[in-house]
């Protein structure tokens, strides 16, 4: 017997707003950080996970993840994980934590980076990646980890169980394919806001010569911008290349209307996020003005409830679901099933530090135990940060390849993590120190990024939970 003996919590970024990269219309100038977790085990191992931030804000979301130690803490691992979708509804089910949501928001995250970090370590002890592990359960295994609360309307327990007894037939060949040929992917690296359009141009080159049969661009900063960058990556990928874009959240539904009425002679493969992520009922609006162009979004659905909401009412023809947005594995899978039942793609987000690592887990699994196969998935891919993982995503002709390390992708090397903690870590102090001399004489030094002093107030006054 083992016993969980603490959760620590580290601030971890990379600067990458220093060259635009992840910039888009609504966040100009991301740092992509992790609020980074390792769930420690008297046994000496230990699960990891993290929730994706763009900066400022990962020290609350650290703060969260910190909080729902007692739930862990000192209790029997091997209880623990035999029983993750009981876990799952004990911290979901939390009054007091469901105060601050329900279910949405920086809880919802933090209890999503516990129940993948257990996730890991119990793929760890058994010695598979993630998706393997998840695959290899029976249907009512699977089922057992999901919350079906609020979603009876959609998706009845009978037919969830259905859904996965299909998804078991044909399961080994299925497993076979995707060790041979992968998952396809779709990269958004030569789309960010803020690069110039030579470097827009070299990057789609260069993304056709890897094999990637779809590119996505951020749009919605300015529409004669997004109407120049969308016919120069027409004229560079040529007639019927699936070419994505994706606004952000920035519009509203007229906008969107108009904006997505502007760019269809270039023949756009989706519109992704064209307004606020919770509003229902202006995803169906716009998709209805605007078909046949594709609507796609879910990199910021906060639950399970949404997603049904948006299936329900045909407001989506692409659902993107995210590793860290959600309360974790228990609930992507309610949201896998969702998409299953309507009959709709599950085209993973990716755009952030460790998401490629983490959510490739989550297509792998539809592929093979839930939807099964499906021409319309698609995995996003950015070519950034990936070097810091102790596995990172193995990209061949276009396609993801599933990893068969054990885990569920998370954990990065222990130089990196030591080198990108905020505000003190050398990466940090370095970059400070430049910022000093660029100033110099004319001025005090700018710090690290905008909250330096703060968050340093913070780092000094809070202590992960053990």
């Amino acid at each position: 017997m083992s016993t969980f003996t603490a959760l620590d919590v580290q601030d971890v970024r990379f600067p990458t707003s220093r060259d635009l990269s992840g910039s888009d219309a609504m966040n100009p100038d991301p740092d992509y950080s992790a609020a980074y977790l390792t769930v420690r085990t008297d046994a000496g191992d230990a699960g990891t996970s993290l929730v994706f931030t763009i900066g400022r804000g990962n020290d609350v979301q650290g703060a969260a993840i910190a909080a729902l130690a007692p739930h862990l803490v000192g209790r029997d691992v091997e209880e623990v994980l035999a029983d993750l979708g009981g876990l799952h509804r004990r911290l979901t089910y939390d009054s007091q934590l469901r105060w601050l949501g329900p279910e949405k928001g920086v809880m919802t995250m933090a209890i999503g980076a516990v129940v993948n970090a257990l996730w890991d370590l119990r793929a760890r002890r058994e010695g598979r990646p993630l998706w393997l592990a998840l695959a290899s359960m029976t249907p009512e295994e699977l089922l057992d980890l999901v919350d079906l609360r609020y979603l009876e309307d959609a998706l009845t327990r009978e037919e969830a169980l259905e859904i996965l007894r299909r998804g078991a037939e044909g399961k080994q060949e299925r497993i076979d394919a995707l060790r041979e040929r992968g998952v396809p992917a779709y990269t958004t690296t030569p789309g960010w806001l803020g690069y110039s359009d030579e470097k827009l141009t070299r990057l789609l080159h260069e993304a056709r010569e890897d094999g990637f049969e779809m590119v996505k661009l951020k749009v919605g900063a300015d529409p004669a911008d997004d109407e120049r960058r969308m016919r120069i990556a027409r004229e560079v990928m040529g007639p019927g290349f699936p070419i994505a874009v994706d606004a952000n959240q920035r519009w509203g539904a007229a906008e969107a209307i108009e904006a997505i009425r502007a760019l269809a002679p270039h023949d756009p493969y989706w519109i992704e996020e064209p307004t606020y992520p919770d509003d229902v009922l202006a995803h169906a609006a716009i998709r209805e003005a605007v078909a046949p162009v594709r609507i796609a979004t879910g990199e910021q659905g906060a639950n399970r409830v949404l997603f049904k909401q948006l299936l329900q009412a045909g407001a989506i023809d692409v659902l993107q679901a995210d590793a860290t947005r959600v309360a974790g594995i228990s609930e992507n899978l309610a949201i896998l099933l969702l998409a299953a039942k309507f009959d709709v793609p599950v085209c993973p987000h990716a755009g952030g530090v460790g998401l490629c690592e983490m959510v490739q887990h989550l297509a792998f699994l539809d592929a093979v135990a839930i939807a099964g196969e499906d021409s319309r998935r698609r995995i996003e891919f950015v070519d950034h940060l990936h070097e810091h993982f102790e596995v990172p995503v193995r990209i061949e002709h276009g396609a993801y390849m599933p990893p068969e390390e054990p885990g569920g992708g998370a954990r990065m090397h222990e130089a990196s993590v030591r080198d990108h903690l905020f505000p003190d870590g050398p990466v940090w102090r370095e970059l400070a120190a430049q910022d000093a001399r660029v100033a110099a004489p004319s001025g005090p030094a700018p710090d690290a990024s905008a909250d330096t002093a703060a968050r340093s107030t913070a780092a000094e006054t809070a202590t992960p939970a053990r």
